[in-house]
């Protein structure tokens, strides 16, 4: 009896060592990637526009660790998405538009989402990752091909907006638009049992243009209620002749003025955040619903900003801070804490080597972003790596926590102090007192630039129609 006892006691001390080592060795952690697109710093953990409404934004805030100074590598819907999710920036790839397929010119293999399916992730997506021309069916498990909606149309006869810049409210239903079947999506993925670690990328279309979503929601808005943002009539007096070509103030902005249509434009904005925002709700329930919630990764993010009029400009496509900062949150369990703020200064170039490095994925040595699993952990903690951002060939920003220094392709420059004027009216580039301070930054620009494929390709046709017409000449 007592031989029987005592093998009992081994046995069960066996089986409770067993299980705690089974609990204490936690498996690869999953991955919820969320992708907004042109969603500038208006939303609620900012505090820099209290008319918008983002209770979802808000909520995700409350129980991640989200960035208030987090910049894109380009800010332009295709060079941001590809630098991000092949961990190499614009000036290393000459992927600096929308014109440029990136497929060609960056293996699969390099790929985020390679990396993960390598290390033995089901990869799965729908909606906006990469630019939608761009995508690589190769690259995913699982893809939502039909992303349905299509009764975004207007009315016959409804104004839809002011030259380039398109709104206009919608008579349908939130599920008519393809955002919603893109959360949809995402859903059911996080309630199925999953017999492998996910990565899951779900990707919205809206806040981007047309700012078209269900009059509901621009009725949230009054346009009585509606300010317009911080704006100086002679912003751009200071500005060198690169940025005011950036900032094409008679493409859009003029036209805006004549139209008297200014609040409208940005009622219309504020609307399809509100409609994003609602749809990232719905993906939140799910998250927080999902079995596998416990050990579940959540990085949330934007592709860039966008100007609404600041600099005399609308749309990304520029340097300064409105089209360069977006949000960006992070839910990491047992490490980040709910509700806290980073102020640290990072760019998206981050981003592939963190998950990496959270899921135990090996980090390829083609990446050029740093980690900051340690600002995840710590939101205090050292850190000296300004944001850059790139827009097309040899155009750069340097971002710090106090300052903003751009270098255009043809020399000319800006700098900004960000403590004292946040809305960047002041260029102090030319002051000879802050000459030192523009050689500390100009130390962090990309040491090389390739070149800009497009350009190269409008090149050869020149240099073809020349040769063209000498030879018609001899002829």
């Amino acid at each position: 009896m007592n031989s029987l006892l005592t093998s009992l006691f081994h046995t069960g001390a066996f089986l409770l060592a067993a299980a705690t080592l089974t609990a204490a060795t936690p498996q690869k952690p999953n991955v919820l990637f969320i992708a907004i697109d042109d969603l500038r710093d208006w939303v609620g953990y900012y505090g820099r526009n209290l008319q918008t409404k983002t209770p979802n934004f808000d909520r995700l805030a409350k129980l991640s660790t989200a960035f208030s100074r987090a910049y894109c590598a380009s800010p332009v819907c295709n060079p941001s998405r590809t630098a991000l999710m092949s961990g190499m920036r614009p000036s290393t790839t000459g992927v600096y538009e929308n014109n440029i397929d990136f497929r060609p010119i960056i293996a699969p293999d390099k790929m985020l989402t390679t990396a993960f399916r390598q290390a033995g992730y089901r990869v799965t997506g729908a909606g906006k990752i990469y630019h939608e021309a761009y995508r690589r069916d190769s690259e995913w498990d699982d893809y939502l091909q039909r992303e349905g909606g299509g009764r975004d149309r207007l009315r016959a006869g409804q104004n839809d907006g002011v030259g380039g810049i398109k709104f206009a409210p919608l008579d349908c239903q939130d599920e008519d638009l393809p955002d919603w079947n893109i959360a949809d999506y995402g859903i059911a993925e996080l309630a199925k049992k999953h017999d492998k670690p996910f990565f899951l990328a779900v990707g919205f279309h809206k806040p981007h243009m047309p700012w078209n979503v269900p009059k509901k929601w621009f009725d949230l808005f009054p346009l009585s209620s509606i300010q317009l943002p911080p704006y100086q009539e002679n912003d751009l007096d200071d500005v060198p002749p690169a940025g005011v070509r950036m900032a094409h103030p008679e493409t859009d902005h003029v036209p805006m003025q004549k139209s008297g249509r200014w609040k409208e434009a940005i009622q219309a904005y504020l609307a399809t955040i509100a409609y994003c925002d609602m749809n990232l709700g719905r993906v939140l329930d799910a998250y927080e619903k999902s079995p596998d919630r416990a050990n579940t990764i959540l990085c949330l993010w934007s592709d860039h900003g966008w100007h609404l009029g600041e600099k005399h400009h609308w749309r990304k496509f520029a340097l300064w801070e409105e089209s360069t900062r977006s949000p960006f949150m992070w839910i990491v369990p047992g490490l980040t804490k709910p509700g806290t703020i980073c102020e640290r200064t990072i760019d998206y170039m981050g981003i592939y080597p963190t998950l990496a490095e959270l899921c135990g994925v090996p980090v390829p040595a083609h990446v050029e972003g740093r980690s900051f699993r340690a600002l995840l952990a710590d939101p205090n903690a050292p850190w000296d790596q300004p944001a850059i951002t790139t827009y097309k060939y040899k155009n750069h920003t340097v971002r710090s926590a106090g300052w903003r220094y751009i270098r255009y392709a043809n020399g000319d420059e800006e700098l900004y102090d960000e403590t004292k004027d946040p809305n960047e009216w002041t260029n102090l580039a030319a002051k000879p007192e802050f000459a030192a301070r523009k050689a500390e930054f100009a130390r962090f620009l990309p040491k090389s630039d390739i070149a800009d494929p497009s350009a190269n390709a409008k090149d050869d046709e020149t240099r073809a129609a020349k040769k063209a017409k000498r030879q018609a000449k001899k002829n």
